[in-house]
């Protein structure tokens, strides 16, 4: 017996959301703010060690502007993609180099991600993101996956 109906469409969300991970990358690489913005909701919301929840578009952009001058360049491992219904989920093993565009010196996190995102109007958005990365030093594992 073939895929169900319900299976097809849950992999034509899965495609979906991991296109949104590409474009989510290839955007934040390119310095391309307005793209990002457009894979979120407004009232999404950033979890990250250490630091007060980041809430709305409007935050995350104004966090954009500190990193105008570094350059970006990131690698997403995806471990699982859940779709159920217009919600969904994704938890990631993600890499991020940061490097000054004037030289000096670079600095790598990576760690675990995990994020919710909702259809809307037939898009998928992101609504929830909980980012767990840690420094790498030079020559260090990146840790279990």
């Amino acid at each position: 017996m073939g895929p169900q109906w319900g299976d097809e469409l849950s992999m034509d969300d899965e495609h979906a959301i991991r296109d949104l991970i590409a474009t989510w990358l290839s955007a934040s690489k390119a310095g391309d703010t307005e793209t990002v913005l457009s894979l979120m909701s407004d009232d999404v919301v950033f979890l990250v060690c250490g630091q007060p929840p980041m809430r709305g578009k409007e935050a995350f952009a104004v966090g954009q502007t500190a990193l105008k001058d570094i350059e970006i360049d990131a690698a997403s491992e995806i471990q699982e993609v859940k779709v159920l219904g217009d919600w969904a989920y994704v938890w990631t093993h993600l890499t991020v180099d940061f490097r000054p565009r004037a030289g000096g010196v670079a600095q790598k996190r990576a760690g675990n991600t995990l994020s919710i995102l909702r259809k809307h109007d037939g898009k998928w958005l992101m609504v929830r993101d909980a980012n767990m990365l840690a420094p790498v030093s030079q020559g260090a594992p990146t840790g279990d996956r």
